[in-house]
């Protein structure tokens, strides 16, 4: 039995009129008649009793409106949900953070969720050390992280938000006393290094091998999270570029955060697996540049 028929058959037993079912489903009145005949010489019994006066479902009209009713609701909840979510609107989308990065794209994340609101937009956390695992092992479907992104199986979206560093220093350190310093200034002491996969050209971006006048900068002490690196800071023994949202939302009596004059401004993209791009990936691109 096609779907079409099924159609006609249920709407027929709601209606019990032709008439009203053929203008309800856009029919010719014998379209109507004929796939009830069609109906019944397959099943071999009368589904509808018709009189010139009314028409009524038989006992076994009223078995099979009711097998066929709730199966053919399941088939028309399940190609609506396929259609919304072709057009982005229901489904989980994770996406992977930076310490307190989601606060800095609250206008991104209210559109996509107002647009979208059947979706689950979940947040998760990655490391500044390890940008991209995450993401390939399909963990999270975007990762928000800083320019550059040069990895050929990555796409990277527009800028989402901008971030100046700012450098994390003991209470106690010389450089306390200045107020404020230059990047020149980091090629005196030693920076913490990542412990992790980060490609070196995007560590370069916030933490540079040299000073602008071409002096290295020592390593310091390897760290994997913000928390290890402060608490390294902490120490005296290293100090390090922190970007200006977490040193705002880490208030700490022994790190003193102290403005760069000249420090690098980061820019905060979202990536996503070039090969595993779907329709709720494209809503979050598109709430990111219409925010």
């Amino acid at each position: 039995m096609e779907l079409r028929d099924i159609e006609i058959f249920l709407t027929l037993a709601e209606e019990l009129h032709f008439g009203r079912t053929a203008e309800r489903l856009h029919l010719s009145q014998a379209r109507v008649s004929q796939s009830i005949k069609q109906q019944e010489r397959r099943i071999g019994g009368v589904l509808f009793e018709r009189t010139s006066r009314n028409v009524q479902l038989t006992p076994l009209g009223e078995r099979l409106r009711d097998r066929l009713g709730a199966g053919y609701r399941e088939i028309m909840a399940g190609v609506d949900e396929a259609a919304a979510t072709a057009r982005g609107q229901v489904g989980t989308l994770s996406l992977g953070i930076m310490a307190t990065d989601h606060q800095q794209i609250t206008a991104v994340l209210d559109l996509f969720r107002q647009r979208h609101p059947r979706c689950e937009l979940r947040i998760r956390e990655i490391l500044p050390t390890d940008p991209f695992t995450a993401l390939r092992a399909g963990r999270v479907d975007i990762a928000l992280v800083w320019l550059p992104v040069d990895e050929p199986d990555l796409t990277v979206g527009p800028n989402l938000h901008t971030e100046v560093l700012t450098l994390a220093v003991a209470p106690d350190h010389p450089l306390v006393g200045r107020g404020r310093v230059e990047m020149e200034d980091l090629g005196d002491h030693p920076v913490v290094w990542p412990d992790g996969p980060i490609p070196d050209y995007m560590w370069q971006a916030h933490t540079p091998s040299v000073t602008p006048a071409g002096r290295p900068i020592r390593r310091g002490v390897p760290v994997a999270t913000l928390e290890e690196a402060l608490s390294a800071i902490s120490g005296g023994g290293v100090v390090s570029p922190v970007g200006s949202h977490v040193a705002a939302s880490r208030v700490r009596h022994d790190v003193t955060f102290l403005p760069i004059a000249d420090g690098p401004v980061l820019q905060y993209v979202p990536v996503w697996r070039t090969a595993a791009e779907t329709t709720l990936i494209r809503a979050f691109v598109q709430a990111a540049a219409d925010a």
